[in-house]
């Protein structure tokens, strides 16, 4: 693929929609800061004026650019990882360091949430040591509640959270989620996800609401309980929100991925008109309705077909979209936050990429190696006039108010609080509900679903007794990875906790005999994968201490052998059966073992509560999931989209059947 941009030119279609939306929608007033606590950086008791919680945070934004050298601005615009500063946090105060972040697996020790309370703390307080005393924000990926942590409430990834069609929930979700994040350290969450996910084989697709835009906008709500209402940033349960990844992730071609990904991080080759339609209007009510507070751009690429395709543009050096649309057209006033080294694959040497990324529109850099070159580089690039201060100051302004909005002038410690609530019963239970909401029906033959009371059950399959895979990535390390890796309840606890444990018989491998009255529950389904180790036909994942050297199962979504074994002895032998399934996207059920199942359910990625799949088979809950995606028939069938008239999936987006709760 060629490296070369094309001539820019205007989205119209794009902007005449964005202009009738900016019509509906309506901008809300930014709040203002809780009342002042910390120290003046003049070592007086009076106050500069940016350290006047009294003062409008646009005053004191200003007032506090204007004391900042270019240095201590661009270090403002850096954010590394926490393992260049773990043991030594001199780099804090003197690269200026504007922000911290936890990758996948990266905790303190032991991984607790008074640990990382302290270790947020720790760099809070060299950050508070420079010259102007700026806090630091921290960030963390809380995709389905602070997966990092352990135990934190674990909930369903968003393709569940899609299946439940329900905004409430959702912002219920995620207001627990902002709560067991702040409390324990990190005020900043790189979620939620708005890609509109085209294509199951894509390994990001459980990140997804759905693959519909209009369902996705629905569950904005997200947005809404992290951060709060207008004004609420700074509470003491509210976290500053990401939503990615802007623009197209779900929309790219397979065949077009980066490395050895067939899909992920690969090109959107589409006309602007699509392309807004399917990637870039879910974007609107985000900023303008929900307020998001920070945007993370896509490493996927856009080809319009318009000028001829073979010159795709990376999302992070996309200028058009990022400053044009994003911050133009759309009014979004927030930090645009690049993903993990994203402007490394921009075409160009270091300092090309760099000003490339930052004249594009990103304010801040998350650069987990090479933070100390970026800023460096960035000074030389300010200083040859390559990138304006006028560009300096805008992102630099943009991330200052982030944290005067967070409270984190006045409160830039950890308010703990909340920290006895983390992973408790209450927080529990809503996921526990989340995950019984998401349950799809999508087979019920004989009214076999719910269980009757009293039925003896046959559990068997390789996900109902491992609450590693029924949590999926982004769980403990990035990759997520199989068997007690977290606390909480498999679907096996839940079943014998609902039907008491004499009333099941556990055999994995369906070896045990099964008795002919048994109602048998196989529990089938995927292992944990993340990005593009998750992609059909991409490369496999081994690295994990866990894995110990040896690589995961391809990822085809198919059942495996053994999976499919199970389903044939249990079907075949008892009264009747029920195939779940544990994944995070559409599986192909091949007609054998389709024929063979009295009942299926799509459980998704539940998380930590495999209760809430047991609430709906034994009828404590009603099934009353809806489908996110279509599920294919078979893999080849891929991309199978609702509205598509030319697609004939096995069952299409919305499809759901329901059941009533049991009485007795």
């Amino acid at each position: 693929m060629s490296g070369r941009r094309p001539v820019r030119t205007s989205l119209r279609a794009t902007t005449v929609v964005l202009a009738v939306a900016a019509s509906a929608l309506s901008l809300t007033a930014v709040g203002t800061a809780s009342p002042a606590t910390a120290q003046p950086a003049g070592g007086t008791s009076h106050p500069l004026p940016y350290e006047d919680s009294r003062l409008p945070v646009p005053r004191r934004v200003a007032d506090l650019l204007s004391r900042m050298t270019l240095e201590e601005k661009v270090g403002q615009m850096t954010q590394t990882e926490r393992y260049q500063v773990a043991d030594d946090t001199s780099p804090i105060t003197t690269w200026h360091l504007g922000s911290i972040l936890s990758g996948g697996g990266s905790t303190p020790t032991p991984n607790t949430p008074t640990a990382w309370a302290d270790m947020v703390d720790r760099f809070q307080r060299a950050a508070l040591a420079t010259r102007l005393h700026i806090p630091l924000l921290y960030g963390i990926d809380s995709v389905h509640g602070d997966g990092n942590m352990l135990g934190a409430t674990v909930f369903p990834h968003n393709i569940g959270l899609g299946a439940t069609r329900d905004p409430a929930l959702v912002r219920e979700v995620e207001h627990v989620t902002a709560s067991e994040t702040r409390s324990s350290g990190p005020q900043w969450a790189f979620a939620p996800c708005l890609c509109a996910a085209r294509d199951d084989r894509w390994g990001r697709t459980y990140e997804s609401f759905g693959e519909d835009p209009r369902l996705v906008e629905q569950m904005e709500t997200a947005i809404d309980g992290l951060q709060g209402p207008p004004g609420h940033l700074g509470d003491r349960d509210r976290v500053l929100a990401t939503v990615k990844h802007y623009a197209g992730d779900g929309d790219t071609r397979y065949g077009t991925g980066s490395g050895d990904y067939p899909i992920d991080q690969g090109v959107a080759v589409t006309d602007r008109k699509s392309f807004w339609r399917n990637a870039l209007q879910q974007y609107v009510p985000a900023v303008r309705q929900h307020h998001a507070g920070s945007v993370m751009p896509s490493y996927s690429s856009v080809d319009w077909t318009e000028d001829g395709v073979g010159n795709p543009v990376k999302m992070h050096g996309n200028r058009e979209l990022l400053t044009g649309v994003l911050k133009g057209a759309m009014g979004f006033h927030g930090v645009v936050i690049s993903d993990w080294e994203g402007i490394h694959q921009l075409p160009g040497d270091w300092p090309t990429q760099v000003r490339t990324g930052v004249n594009a529109g990103i304010d801040m850099m998350m650069e987990p190696n090479a933070y100390q070159s970026f800023e460096t580089t960035l000074l030389d690039e300010v200083h040859a006039g390559r990138v304006p201060t006028s560009r300096i100051d805008d992102a630099v302004s943009r991330i200052l108010t982030a944290k005067f909005e967070l409270g984190l002038f006045e409160h830039p410690f950890t308010d703990r609080t909340d920290l006895p609530d983390i992973g408790g019963p209450a927080h529990r239970a809503v996921a526990r509900r989340a995950v019984a909401e998401s349950q799809v029906l999508l087979a019920n033959h004989h009214r076999t679903l719910p269980v009757r009371p009293g039925a003896h059950l046959y559990v068997a399959g390789s996900n109902a007794d491992d609450i590693g895979n029924q949590a999926g990535g982004w769980t403990m390390t990035w990759q997520g990875g199989s068997g007690a890796t977290i606390p909480g309840t498999t679907i096996l606890d839940g079943l014998r906790q609902g039907a008491g444990a004499g009333n099941v018989t556990w055999s994995q491998d369906a070896s045990a005999p099964v008795g002919p009255d048994d109602v048998g529950v196989v529990v089938v389904g995927e292992t944990p994968y993340a990005e593009g180790f998750g992609d059909v036909g991409g490369p496999r994942w081994a690295y994990d201490p866990g894995d110990h050297g040896v690589p995961r199962p391809v990822k085809d979504m198919q059942l495996s052998g053994a999976d499919k074994a199970a389903v044939d002895r249990v079907c075949s032998a008892a009264a009747s059966c029920v195939v779940v399934v544990v994944s995070g996207r559409p599986l192909v059920l091949d007609p054998q073992q389709l024929g063979e199942a009295d009942a299926v359910v799509a459980a998704w990625l539940p998380g930590s509560e495999g209760e809430g799949v047991a609430d709906t088979l034994l009828g404590r809950r009603p099934f009353t999931g809806k489908l996110p995606v279509s599920w294919p028939r078979t893999v080849a069938q891929e991309p199978v989209k609702g509205g598509d008239p030319h697609d004939d999936p096995l069952f299409p987006f919305g499809f759901g059947l329901t059941t009533a709760r049991r009485t007795s």
